[in-house]
């Protein structure tokens, strides 16, 4: 299996039209038969696929350059050359498509379906086109349109309806594994999770899709852990669910430090619908600070929950159906 990409940059080309076709008719009894030569094919195009069983750029860091077959040229007795195959580019929902000298955005692909991004160029047209009643007999043809060639940059921002945002060990893999089929790697240690995990949560009446991105320490949005490699990903979550770790002492402080974090990176993230959970309360004195929690910012919404005993859970999972319906 291939790692998690992010980013990678691609090389692309589509297909040259075929070339027209100079011939005459020849046929026996028809001595002096008129011109026949046929049209070339259009060349190929190059066309991303959105595909939402994709949340990687992986594959193409493994094959960075796409070429669209030619046209083949067209031939006697009006036959037209055959169209260049296109080539498609598999890509996750989310993907950016950006110039790589000006970092302009040329497609935001969100939604599944295809998108043409380089059009093949067109046949040339063969010499029975230019029959005239004053020159019957064209010994020319037109040659095919070139197919355009450019390299481009190609970033991935995940989209999910809620992203799980906390620092290093607060539950947040072992929440995704318990609210879904997705499998994140789990343990005691900080930096547990080193890419970005999704998994769809089925609630009672909608499916929400979610998103343990990985920890955020303070200093994040200045490069500090793993800086803002990651931080776009949050930006493209319709809501986020800040996690907190009830065991650790001060989780007001905690939670001040991740918003600050994520208003560094993109000011308007503190606009965006969010709610406060507080995890393992299967621990001790945890109760205290999920008080302490809710008291400190009584206009949040907070609830708390242990991934380990499922307390809580089905309260929370209302919670994410409320909350990715009110985007």
């Amino acid at each position: 299996m291939f790692g998690f990409a992010d980013e990678t940059f691609i090389d692309i080309s589509s297909g040259k039209g075929g070339s027209g076709c100079v011939s005459f008719r020849r046929e026996k009894y028809v001595p002096k038969g008129g011109p026949d030569g046929g049209d070339g094919g259009k060349g190929g195009d190059v066309i991303f696929v959105v595909r939402n069983n994709l949340n990687t750029l992986s594959h193409l860091k493994f094959k960075r350059v796409y070429r669209a077959e030619n046209g083949r040229p067209g031939e006697g007795r009006r036959k037209h050359g055959r169209n260049g195959n296109d080539v498609e580019i598999p890509v996750p929902p989310g993907t950016i498509i950006k110039d790589p000298e000006t970092g302009e955005v040329l497609k935001d692909l969100t939604n599944e379906g295809s998108w043409i991004f380089l059009r093949g160029g067109k046949g040339g047209l063969g010499n029975w086109h230019f029959s005239t009643s004053r020159k019957q007999t064209p010994r020319y043809a037109q040659s095919g349109e070139p197919g355009e060639e450019c390299r481009i940059h190609v970033e991935l921002q995940l989209i999910a309806d809620i992203g799980f945002v906390g620092l290093p060990n607060a539950g947040k893999s072992s929440l995704l594994r318990a609210l879904t089929n997705a499998e994140p790697r789990v343990a005691s240690y900080a930096f547990t999770t080193k890419i970005p995990n999704l998994g769809v949560m089925k609630g009672s009446y909608r499916d929400v899709v979610l998103a343990d991105i990985p920890g955020i320490i303070e200093g994040a949005s200045g490069g500090a852990g793993l800086g803002i490699k990651f931080l776009k990903h949050i930006y493209r979550t319709k809501a986020i669910a800040f996690l907190i770790d009830l065991s650790q002492n001060d989780p007001a402080k905690t939670f001040t430090t991740l918003l600050d974090e994520l208003q560094g990176y993109a000011p308007d993230l503190a606009n965006r619908k969010r709610m406060i959970v507080g995890t393992k309360t299967d621990l001790p004195d945890t109760s205290e600070h999920l008080d302490d929690l809710q008291k400190s910012f009584p206009e949040e919404t907070v609830t708390g929950i242990s991934s380990f005993t499922r307390s809580g859970l089905d309260v929370l999972i209302r919670s994410f159906e409320n909350l990715a319906d009110n985007q």
